[in-house]
């Protein structure tokens, strides 16, 4: 059955149409708004896998260059692995979505969103999460939506849903919001130092809109009339949660309240191994059911202890900060370096600056553009004690650093002020906690180590929530445990004046705006207390980069001389490159600014020195020395300053009378002239006796009568 209809949003037309495309998928939907079109398809294997801990599901977002009239670049021409923008796109439709299933799905399920269409207006990522929400609500897959997703932005004191391209640009701040009718299950964005109640009041325009989202997708859902799959029952062997219970329920709850990660992981891993052995006989090929039941259990316990006795894992209340221990320099030949310790999460971060050619080429489907501030975290396997393998950037790598890079942005200096490429790495050594707030605060450290006039430090924290009915308990600076085991991870960055990032997930099915400014308000007083003690040990940029990092030399030049610099197919500037010491570096916008950079302050000096010559205006009276490039019988051709010649006629070579050129100069000579002439159609008199006259002007010595 086809069916298509579709709201007003913005100005804009908003709609979702289903049976037309990809027929044999479980359920799809054509997302459109404008002429941005995004095809959305969801598959369920029709056999449970076994049970797991985790919903088996995988979500992919590509973007078809086709979609912008665009031929990939390339030796290949065709889509590869999927982008950093498309990685987070996946991850912004996943995770609102998978706390949506039941319990006990465990059908293989795949959600594949294909943009189709992009007029470079409308952004595709939130019409990708919308067409998830709709595919699953038309499919016979169990799920509980429909939810929705959008972006809204503050521009010029303004709120607005799902914005052009060009104002998000504008925007002070910018958050893709995901919900129910009732909750919010999902925040992600940025912002420029914003006040938390700009966040609160920025949600709650975006829940209007997706009310009315939710409206559209579940008229088309009555008309389809699709009935869900019944999921098999679960049912655990008779007896075996009342033996589990009677073996490990006492020896559980005391191993919950030891203090360290490692020794209370250890003390539950050796209960669920006695357990498991006890019952092998009694209870054979039971093992998973044996561990998900030791799972509640410890759960249970664990938000029992937090919500009734206000003690956390760790021993801490539920606004404790964990100690805190910074340190900057730790290595020497770097550009700037530092490590955050929070507990037991440690963030190495390390800054290196770069020259315009290291900058970032990004070819997106809005159009190519260049980035010159990177952040990259990288979380190792022996950070969480394990050994895994390593095959390239993960999923949640890309994400973290995403929100990282995010968070320290508005705080960048503009490349007017400091021209040079930031790279930010973070080399997470431990994890037990956020690690993308400790990245966080260890880069911006680094950033002020290495000397980049940042506008302020910028600190995060992580909060956590456990909601049992009415009882709440909103946590400061959770434990990984505390993340697993909670209903909410609310990260929270931003400097002493307001917000620069944030990123909230929901276990649950959503959560009040009452418990968010809660929570956003607690969030404030940890990330104030942490940046108090990173303050301790460095509070501001230093006044000058590291002597290891390139040195970079801004010289303005006329517009018109840009290509006499760069001379014909970039041979005078690969001269200037080689006359100065060749590490070097020199870049021309269309504006006229050259940057000349080089790790050796005395090249890039003397390249400045030869581009200021180039651009020189010539001046009657001026004296120059140049180089005889031609001569004739008449005279010679001098090149004074690079790229300018004059003439020496035969009778201004010498104070004395000159009979051939020949006799006084030859090419490739250097002499000293003085300009005498500029004619009206540029040509350049020049005199090499003139220079000489005034030399002996200059030396002659003064005599005194002796009387």
């Amino acid at each position: 059955m086809y069916i298509k209809k579709s709201i007003e949003l913005n100005g804009r037309t908003l709609s979702i149409e289903t049976g037309k495309l990809a027929k044999q998928a479980h359920g799809s939907a054509l997302v459109r708004y404008g002429d941005t079109i995004v095809l959305v398809t969801v598959v369920a294997s029709e056999e449970p896998n076994e049970r797991r801990d985790f919903v088996p599901l995988t979500v992919e977002y590509r973007e078809k260059m086709f979609s912008a009239g665009k031929i990939p670049g390339g030796f290949i021409k065709r889509e590869g692995r999927p982008s950093e923008k498309e990685i987070l796109s996946a991850r912004l439709i996943d995770r609102p979505i998978r706390p949506l299933f039941p319990e006990g799905y465990f059908y293989e399920t795949q959600i594949i969103a294909s943009v189709l269409s992009m007029d470079r207006e409308n952004e595709p990522d939130v019409l990708a999460a919308i067409g998830a929400s709709a595919a699953l609500a038309f499919s016979d897959i169990p799920f509980d939506g429909p939810i929705a997703t959008v972006r809204v932005i503050k521009i010029n004191g303004e709120y607005v849903t799902n914005p052009t391209f060009s104002q998000i640009e504008e925007a002070e701040l910018e958050l893709v919001v995901a919900g129910s009718e009732k909750s919010i299950m999902m925040v992600e964005g940025e912002a420029r130092e914003v006040p938390e109640k700009d966040i609160l009041e920025a949600i709650s325009v975006a829940h209007d809109a997706i009310r009315a989202i939710i409206d559209l997708q579940k008229q088309i859902a009555e008309e389809l009339n699709v009935q869900k799959r019944e999921l098999p029952p679960f049912e655990l062997p008779e007896q075996l949660e009342d033996r589990v219970l009677s073996l490990a329920n006492d020896r559980v709850k005391e191993a919950i309240r030891i203090e360290e990660k490692a020794e209370r992981q250890k003390a539950l891993k050796a209960i669920k191994q006695d357990v498991i052995e006890q019952l092998q006989e009694e209870f054979p090929e039971a093992d998973a059911e044996i561990s998900l039941i030791l799972h509640d259990i410890e759960k249970n316990f664990v938000r029992d202890m937090i919500i009734n006795q206000q003690r956390r894992l760790d021993g801490r209340g539920w606004k404790d900060i964990r100690p805190i221990t910074c340190e900057v320099d730790l290595l020497p030949r770097t550009h700037g370096s530092a490590l955050f310790t929070r507990g037991q999460t440690q963030a190495l971060g390390v800054v290196t600056l770069g020259t315009k050619s290291d900058e970032q080429i990004v070819d997106a489907l809005e159009g190519e553009s260049s980035k010159r501030y990177l952040l990259h975290y990288n979380f190792p396997p022996f950070c969480t004690g394990e050994a895994k393998p390593i095959r390239g950037v993960s999923r949640r790598e890309v994400g973290h650093g995403n929100l990282a890079e995010r968070a320290l942005k508005p705080v960048i200096p503009p490349a007017e002020d400091f021209p040079y490429t930031i790279r930010i790495v973070s080399e997470i050594l431990e994890s037990n906690g956020s690690s993308s707030m400790a990245t966080v605060c260890a880069g911006s450290m680094a950033l002020m180590a290495a000397g980049v006039p940042v506008k302020s430090p910028v600190a995060g924290i992580a909060m956590g929530l456990i909601k049992e009915d009415d009882n709440i308990a909103i946590l400061s600076d959770i434990l990984g445990d505390e993340d697993h085991l909670g209903d909410m991870d609310f990260k929270v960055a931003g400097t002493e004046k307001g917000i620069t990032a944030v990123q909230m997930d929901i276990k649950i099915d959503g959560i009040s705006e009452e418990i968010m400014a809660s929570a956003l308000q607690q969030a404030h007083e940890g990330r104030l207390h942490i940046m108090q003690k990173m303050n301790e040990t460095i509070d501001k940029p230093r006044p000058e980069i590291s002597k290891w990092a390139p040195k970079i030399i801004e010289i303005q030049v006329p517009v018109d001389k840009i290509g006499l610099i760069i001379g014909p197919g970039g041979k005078t500037i690969r001269s200037i490159i080689e006359e100065s010491g060749n590490e070097i570096d020199i870049n021309i916008d269309e504006t006229g600014r050259v940057t000349v950079a080089s790790p050796d302050t005395e090249a890039a000096e003397k390249a400045k020195k030869i581009i200021l010559s180039m651009i020189e205006e010539p001046a009657i009276g001026k004296a120059y020395r140049g180089i005889v490039k031609r001569v004739k019988d008449f005279g010679c051709f001098v090149e004074f300053l690079p790229g300018r010649e004059g003439m020496v006629h035969i009778s201004e070579l010498d104070v004395q009378r000159t009979n051939r050129v020949t006799d006084v100069v030859k090419e490739g000579d250097e002499i000293d002239v003085v300009i005498t002439k500029i004619d009206p159609t540029g040509k350049i008199a020049l005199s090499r006796k003139a220079f000489l006259h005034r030399k002996m002007k200059q030396e002659k010595p003064s005599y005194r009568k002796n009387y």
